[in-house]
């Protein structure tokens, strides 16, 4: 599942698009000014839509930018609200959610659900350091309470490995994680889903969230077990601490999705 990312100059509201533009721009295009007054949500044919200035939000594929709750929407409302003079869509998290979910997952849901199940492949839960023993605790701390939770939860158990070598991991558990994420319907949940999945590289954690199991703050922390370690010894650029920042928004944003829709 591809993240769409878009400058604001694209086709935010109806008439308004130039889908060549950024790529013909600099790598990182000069941001559009705000130009609407009013952010609003309103009923719209399928759920709720969020407004500028009474003109509905498209997502880049021009799909109108509509949710299934009124809560949802705002998530998006707010964003745009909360911009003074300028559009910065990396300070937007929910609305490139929701544009992956409209223009890319709802096109394809299987396959969203066969990557995530690859995912559970390989899960990061799965493959613990041989050392130091520090790390080894870390990760045991951190990790054993997520994953017995989970082999509760499906009936079936998670194979680990020592190091990065590939596990393969039963069908049965394969099959049996499939089961709790079947049901999933909405695009906007299975891209949230996936979000989290693919920020703390585990299928498990993500489900633990999903559940209501963990909160994304406890799963993000377990998430980065060996980043911590990593930062302890050798300490952290500034780069890396603010793109960490950056995923951060990202997750949140996933789990205020999540909390609005279901």
């Amino acid at each position: 599942m591809r993240d769409i990312l878009t400058d604001m100059e694209k086709a935010l509201v109806d008439g308004q698009a130039d889908p060549m533009g950024s790529a013909q721009r600099s790598m990182r295009p000069k941001l559009a000014k705000r130009f609407y007054k009013d952010v609003t949500v309103a009923e719209a044919e399928n759920g709720y839509a969020v407004l500028l200035d009474g003109r509905t939000v498209k997502t880049p594929a021009k799909i109108a930018l509509t949710f299934a709750n009124e809560k949802a929407a705002q998530l998006v409302a707010g964003e745009f609200a909360a911009q003074i003079e300028v559009l910065d869509p990396m300070l937007m998290p929910c609305y490139r959610l929701a544009n992956t979910a409209l223009d890319g997952v709802s096109l394809d849901m299987q396959a969203v659900v066969e990557d995530v199940l690859r995912f559970c492949g390989s899960d990061l839960l799965c493959y613990r350091a041989d050392g130091p023993e520090e790390l080894v605790k870390r990760q045991r701390d951190a990790w054993d309470g997520p994953l017995d939770w989970a082999e509760n939860l499906l009936g079936a158990q998670f194979i680990l490995a020592e190091g990065v070598m590939h596990v393969a991991q039963p069908r049965e558990t394969i099959a049996a994680y499939g089961a709790q994420i079947k049901p999933i319907d909405e695009p906007m949940v299975l891209a949230s889903f996936h979000s989290m999945m693919t920020l703390t590289g585990s299928a498990i954690l993500a489900l633990a969230v999903f559940k209501d199991h963990l909160s994304a703050a406890d799963a993000w922390n377990a998430a980065h077990v060996d980043e911590d370690h990593v930062i302890e010894q050798w300490g952290e650029d500034q780069e890396a601490k603010e793109r960490r920042a950056y995923r951060w928004a990202e997750m949140d944003a996933a789990d205020r999705m999540l909390k609005a829709l279901l």
